[in-house]
């Protein structure tokens, strides 16, 4: 049995009450919390293997990012003045190059995107991407929490989607039998812009089968809605519901352009939510903003996600806490509708709803995993503020992040990563970026 006392730190337990100990500690035995509380009832050090004294410092839930493709960051900066988030975009200049990638680039891809992850305090992520095999390699030698949703592309090609949707059937069946940190969803990429209704309807009679969610990208535009309006007349996500989509659990993200009645199909499932993109969405130059004051009046889980780095460049999920502030802030037309609490609400318990994991993960509470961060508030931009939330999610960054911990174990000591030094990771992958964008311009001169 392991066991440690976090003590002298400020405690954001984000659970049901929001409590906040000033000077605080938790302790982890095996993993799990076993405990939290005021300085006053702190237990005797001498009774734990480790002793972490973190004074100046913020503990609280580790963050949930729940939308991104980690294989991505081979495409950071290499969209740059295109939208992701049309299909013009998207297809030019993601979807072509993507023809050249092999199994062997997404392993050290993977690698830099969890470190970057782990070292601004994400424990949890949801992916969706292809080479879900060799993404869960990569994601369990980091150490991360992640659900892993087999992206499946159709375009078209009848018999490639019944392929990608038994291959995916195939990896949730393994990563079952596996029980770690990772969790297997279905992940088709837009519902009938590239994964057509037959399709659609066959994904939701396997995810029901086993038993596991649906991560896709829904109402990023209007042209999402094109097939479906001059088809049914109506929207895609109102056409997804009477298709029987929503009985089980769906994650959406984006989710820009929502009508009310959009809002109230997801409000009607019992296991929809939404994940807010707000960086990604406003570098698309969308018009449109996630409504998410709307979502969450009617009842909706949203939770926040970087998407890739492509579409935003960045994994800091305490910048996407502030631009989702922002960003409800310009759509409502008033100051603050989201207060900086329940941004980190949604950074963190809300992210773990989402995905099925707030049992688990999410808050500081007894019995759930030990799953931390760690923020220094000893720097510049750190002050006296009545609510620490409003200091971390308006001053904050991950760059703050001095320690982390998932299921008990240290991931990020003193912004070293433990497992395994960044700086080789960093160099294997810059030999894999440099091996991949020549192999795609060698298969562009061919074309």
């Amino acid at each position: 049995m392991s066991s440690a006392l976090l003590h002298n730190a400020m405690v954001l337990t984000v659970d049901a009450q929001n409590t906040c100990y000033d000077s605080g500690w938790v302790t982890v035995v095996d993993g799990r919390i076993s405990g939290c509380g005021k300085a006053a009832d702190r237990p005797d050090e001498s009774g734990f293997d480790e002793v972490h004294d973190l004074a100046g410092h913020l503990l609280m839930p580790g963050l949930v990012n729940a939308h991104t493709h980690a294989a991505m960051v081979l495409f950071r900066g290499r969209s740059e003045g295109h939208s992701l988030l049309t299909m013009e975009g998207w297809y030019d200049t993601i979807r072509l190059p993507e023809l050249a990638m092999e199994s062997g680039d997404v392993g050290p891809a993977v690698a830099l995107s969890c470190a970057e992850m782990a070292l601004s305090g994400t424990t949890t992520f949801c992916e969706q991407y292809f080479f879900a095999e060799e993404i869960a390699e990569a994601v369990e030698r980091a150490g991360l929490r992640a659900v892993i949703a087999y992206g499946i592309v159709e375009l078209g090609d009848r018999e490639r989607g019944i392929s990608e949707l038994a291959a995916a059937s195939d990896f949730v069946r393994r990563q079952r039998r596996a029980e770690g940190r990772i969790v297997p969803w279905f992940g088709p990429h837009a519902p009938y812009v590239d994964n057509s209704e037959a399709l659609l309807q066959d994904e939701v009679a396997m995810a029901a089968e086993l038993g596991c969610g649906l991560h896709l990208h829904m109402a990023a535009g209007p042209e999402d809605n094109e097939i479906t309006l001059a088809r049914y007349d109506k929207s895609a996500s109102q056409a997804l519901e009477e298709a029987g989509f929503f009985k089980g659990r769906v994650h959406a993200a984006h989710c820009l352009d929502l009508s009310a009645e959009d809002i109230a199909v997801f409000a009607r499932a019992e296991a929809a939510s939404v994940v807010q993109c707000a960086s990604a969405g406003f570098r698309s130059g969308r018009g449109m903003i996630c409504p998410v004051v709307d979502l969450r009046a009617a009842g909706v889980t949203v939770a926040l996600g970087t998407d890739n780095v492509a579409a935003n460049n960045a994994y800091d999920m305490v910048l996407e806490m502030r631009m989702a502030g922002h960003a409800a802030s310009h759509r409502q037309g008033k100051a603050q509708p989201i207060p900086a609490r329940e941004l980190v609400r949604m950074a963190t318990i809300e992210g773990a709803k989402a995905l099925g994991l707030d049992h688990e993960i999410g808050s500081i509470e007894a019995g759930k995993s030990a799953d931390l961060a760690c923020f220094d508030m000893r720097g510049a931009g750190w002050s006296e503020v009545p609510e620490v939330e409003a200091a971390l999610v308006y001053s904050g960054s991950g760059r703050d992040l001095r320690h982390s911990w998932i299921a008990g174990e240290q991931i990020v000591r003193d912004r070293e990563l433990v497992r395994r030094p960044f700086e080789d990771i960093r160099a294997e992958y810059s030999k894999t970026y440099a091996d991949y964008w020549t192999r795609v311009s060698q298969m562009a001169e061919v074309a």
